[in-house]
């Protein structure tokens, strides 16, 4: 699992995702569908794209009471999904439902959104340092049977002394060096969060955005490797 990528398809044409997704799915641990591409073509988008390529993370990150969420989450799976987020927030009970209806797919639970800082978090009622917040929320979402954590690089290390190993810990808001921050507040590197033990990141944006999409998905890959070998 260490140095997966995975690539989220932020765009509105289906037909781009699915060529996205048949020329580069073989290299990645999985391809993101998130709202943006989900909310104009719908479940039939995430058929093609595992057709094309692989290994779907359907990220819509799910928060309702627990048998609407399990009823989404029992939805998702009939699409064939490898990967789902929830967000931790929605508490206990909603968790476990979550996980109940997920069979084989792996839960992924969102704990504090990368675009957020302290200052967000403060008027939004939540006191404390975002990384107090992630801690508490992942810790809250793994005892609830959670498979892993969606969380910030800036929070990998401590997550990994917090929790035990086999919770997957995958991170978005990766820029690789150079690269626009766009709405991302708590962003790093590829390697940066490899080393910081990172299972799995995530890459939209400097992916999608490339001119060869290809060749920057190989350059993160080798990045990546690069940092494993050196860890």
């Amino acid at each position: 699992m260490a140095g997966g990528l995975m690539v989220a398809l932020d765009m509105d044409s289906a037909d781009e995702a699915v060529a996205l997704a048949g020329d580069i799915g073989e290299r990645v641990a999985a391809l993101k569908v998130g709202s943006q591409l989900f909310s104009r073509h719908g479940p039939e988008v995430v058929r093609r794209v595992r057709e094309a390529g692989g290994d779907v993370f359907l990220d819509l990150k799910y928060h309702d009471i627990p048998n609407t969420v399990n009823r989404a989450v029992r939805n998702a799976v009939d699409l064939g999904v490898s990967w789902l987020t929830i967000h931790a927030s929605g508490g206990r009970a909603m968790v476990e439902a979550a996980k109940e209806a997920a069979g084989e797919a792996r839960v992924l639970a969102v704990t504090v959104l990368t675009s957020l800082t302290g200052t967000d978090l403060a008027e939004l009622g939540c006191g404390g340092q975002v990384r107090d917040q992630v801690i508490r929320l992942a810790r809250l979402a793994r005892d609830s049977g959670a498979d892993g954590i969606v969380c910030s690089p800036l929070e990998v290390a401590d997550l990994r002394s917090a929790l035990d190993s086999d919770c997957v810990l995958v991170t978005p808001g990766i820029r690789p060096a150079g690269a626009a921050a766009d709405d991302q507040a708590r962003t790093a590197t590829p390697a940066g969060a490899v080393r910081a033990g990172a299972d799995c990141i995530v890459v939209g944006r400097p992916i999608v955005n490339a001119e060869n999409r290809r060749l920057m998905v190989d350059s993160i890959l080798e990045e990546m490797r690069t940092s494993l070998l050196n860890t």
